[in-house]
């Protein structure tokens, strides 16, 4: 789970242990925290640094996406604090979102370049099965949920002009915020199954010529939804226990035909960097044929 601002950290967490886990694209937002919750495995990563240091714009993507998957990791919650461009979306509202608007432009957004290039697919960024999961929890909790929605990420740090907040809402948009992308496009080329709980503090500027973003009022609502957000979590972990061994929406699988550079042109040094993120693809494991008795058969190994 990557938490974000108002979720850094987590309760009811058993046999808790910290570790700082290195990655060659930077550094982390913070140490990982490892644990159990309703029985299930559980790691966590607050995105902006335990006591929020870390801005939007200033947060590693890369890194932060790297080391979840260093640390094993196979499905990813993503959980944030958005502003709302709906009037059926009010504060207090999940959104699971299903779709994203990518209006950032000063972070990396790619874990492959020169040297190594890939291409995946963000038609569907999101995994429908996290989603369900979702969805079941938050029936279960009584929490007001919507399923499905377009995240219109935006650059920030500063709050939307009147005017962009009025565009985006003639985009189809539903949410906007600040820390969705590239996270979601880099879990993906990572192949992990991600999610996005949207979590509604405020309605964006769009709605009058006098209402403007307030602060004090994000963060009474946060402060509830922090709360909230426990209660799915909770409610989530057992939904996700039974894993089926592949993703039945391919999110585990890439990178399956995503990299187009040949073998003898990648460049060593990316490819060295990338052994967490596409080592599955860049070093396949050897496969053994078999006789029909059981046997391997002689030279079989690829």
């Amino acid at each position: 789970m990557i938490g974000g601002s108002g979720v850094y950290a987590l309760e009811g967490l058993a046999n808790l242990r910290s570790e700082a886990i290195s990655s060659p694209f930077g550094e982390p937002s913070d140490s990982l925290l490892f644990g159990e919750l309703a029985e299930q495995p559980l790691v966590f990563l607050p995105r902006h640094g335990r006591g929020h240091q870390l801005g939007p714009s200033s947060i590693d993507y890369r890194a932060n996406i790297d080391a979840i998957k260093r640390s094993d990791a196979t499905d990813l919650l993503s959980f944030s604090a958005v502003g709302s461009l709906r009037e059926e979306l009010p504060p207090g509202t999940f959104v699971i979102v299903d779709q994203f608007i990518d209006r950032t432009f000063a972070r990396n957004k790619s874990f492959f370049g020169d040297g190594c290039v890939a291409h995946v697919s963000m038609a569907d960024p999101t995994c429908k099965r996290l989603g369900d999961a979702l969805e079941e929890a938050l029936r279960g909790v009584g929490i007001p949920f919507v399923r499905g929605g377009t995240y219109l990420a935006m650059e920030g740090p500063q709050f939307s002009t009147r005017a962009e907040s009025r565009l985006y809402r003639t985009w189809g948009c539903d949410v906007i915020g600040m820390t969705n992308m590239p996270e979601a496009k880099l879990a993906r080329e990572a192949e992990l199954c991600y999610a996005s709980l949207a979590m509604v503090t405020d309605y964006d500027c769009w709605r009058s010529d006098d209402a403007d973003v307030d602060v004090a009022e994000i963060l009474a609502t946060m402060k509830q939804n922090t709360a909230h957000a426990q209660a799915a979590l909770a409610g989530v972990l057992p939904r996700l226990r039974d894993r089926p061994e592949a993703c039945p929406h391919g999110c585990d699988r890439a990178l399956e035909f995503a990299i187009l550079t040949p073998p003898e042109a990648r460049d060593p040094a990316l490819v060295a960097k990338l052994d967490a993120v596409a080592g599955r693809v860049l070093w396949p494991r050897p496969t053994t044929a078999v006789r029909s008795n059981g046997e391997p058969a002689e030279g079989s190994e690829s």
